[in-house]
């Protein structure tokens, strides 16, 4: 019999991204409390987001209301990094990108842990941005994935091409 697999890889769905970005904005120009403030949020590059506004209490209230749409569209926030406030002019900015991709040093990391308290058919390979996952048995797999959704890692995983 064939082994079967799946990958964990750790990317951000594009559309969902742009669809809690677009709740945001809307919420922005409709809110009482944003009314002539000046806050925006528009996209910045691929994975890159800005937040404009003119004060800085502001623009961290835009952050918590984008991070707020960004979980109910089922989106970590473990992928989304804001960084601090600054100040441009007579503006507050705050620019916040997505991570995608496992690193090498988070994949060793993944593997580990497997090796160490998963069952013991289970083979790893890191394959550029993601990790492999392979075993003649469903049920390891399925024990592997229980355990690395139950572990406290700092970035986001997903699993794909489970087969």
């Amino acid at each position: 019999m064939a082994d079967s697999s799946f990958d964990i890889v750790s990317k951000v769905d594009h559309q969902e991204a742009d669809n809690a970005l677009n709740q945001a904005a809307k919420e922005l120009t409709q809110r009482f409390d944003f009314k002539n403030t000046g806050t925006t949020i528009e996209w910045k590059g691929e994975l890159g987001v800005e937040i404009t506004s003119g004060t800085e209490e502001r623009a961290k209230a835009a952050l918590d209301v984008f991070q707020e749409k960004l979980v109910k569209r089922g989106l970590s926030l473990k992928s989304f990094e804001a960084g601090e406030p600054r100040s441009s002019g007579k503006e507050y900015k705050i620019n916040g990108t997505f991570k995608a991709g496992i690193s090498q040093e988070q994949a060793k990391k993944i593997g580990k842990l497997i090796r160490d308290e998963g069952p013991k058919s289970i083979k790893t390979q890191v394959m550029g941005e993601e990790l492999r996952v392979s075993s003649k048995s469903r049920d390891d797999l399925q024990e592997v994935i229980a355990l690395v959704k139950g572990a406290d890692l700092d970035f986001a995983v997903q699993f794909d091409n489970y087969r």
